[in-house]
């Protein structure tokens, strides 16, 4: 999968440090990977969920949330956001 993009880690991360780590992680795994639909996703993330238009992850056990768009015939994933559990727990990003 081609990530766009890694930016939002980093920036993500400079506020809140612990989530480093866990983000890399995701990203290794998922530009690795060759998903064709969600249930691939599943396979390597389980708690992958889809919201409406959009898969989010949980990420560090479920401490921080990755939104994103995946485009599985072009082969790319596109982070749309980046929140801890309470601010994904606001909702505001849907709208």
């Amino acid at each position: 999968m081609r990530i766009i993009s890694k930016l939002a880690i980093t920036e993500f991360s400079r506020t809140h440090s612990g989530a480093l780590e866990p983000l890399l992680h995701w990203h290794s795994i998922t530009k690795r990977a060759a998903w064709r639909h969600l249930a691939d996703a599943r396979a390597d993330f389980p708690h992958a969920d889809a919201v409406g238009t959009f898969t989010v992850f949980n990420i560090s056990g479920n401490k921080y949330r990755l939104v994103s768009v995946i485009k599985y015939r072009w082969q790319i994933i596109y982070i749309r956001h980046i929140f801890t559990h309470p601010e994904y727990d606001k909702g505001k990003w849907k709208l």
